[in-house]
């Protein structure tokens, strides 16, 4: 089995050249992205459908500065960058997982190309970051159901409510 930490990239340039080798055997990417902070069921069956899609699933995982940036609570995250990333690199359906600061991962988006672009289904293909990209790389964008009821703001005020 592979190590988790193997699955970690600290540069978009080295995790570009495993993609390429990827594509280049015919393994489609199938790229997605968030804080995934307090890791549930609903993180769980969203990656699981998105990896269903393609043979190799890249993730890119917000910093805690950008976290700081969504609105999210002025305690989050909960679990630092680095437990977010180890967590969802230990899951084995997860080949690759790389950080990103910036307000949205379309620097990745655009040197990944992957042929999958997959969000949630509370966005629109209109509002997904780098559907463009991907759309004229002869990609496809797609959404994913979301399990209902299942949020990491739901879990952390079911806590706080004792």
């Amino acid at each position: 089995m592979k190590p988790t930490s193997s699955k970690i990239y600290t540069s978009i340039e080295n995790l570009q050249k495993k993609v390429e080798i990827w594509k280049f055997n015919n393994q489609n990417v199938v790229f997605t992205n968030g804080c995934f902070d307090i890791l549930h069921l609903g993180h769980i069956d969203y990656l699981e459908k998105s990896a269903a899609l393609g043979k190799k699933l890249v993730i890119g995982v917000n910093t805690d500065a950008s976290v700081k940036t969504l609105n999210k609570g002025k305690e989050r995250p909960i679990n630092d960058e680095y437990a977010r990333m180890r967590l969802l690199a230990a899951l084995s359906f997860v080949d690759a997982v790389i950080l990103f600061g910036e307000p949205t991962p379309l620097e990745i988006i655009t040197a990944l190309k992957p042929n999958i672009l997959v969000k949630g289904n509370d966005y629109t293909i209109e509002n997904i970051v780098g559907a463009d990209v991907v759309l004229k790389n002869g990609g496809e964008v797609k959404t994913i159901e979301l399990v209902e009821g299942y949020s990491t703001t739901k879990i952390i005020d079911k806590i706080l409510k004792g």
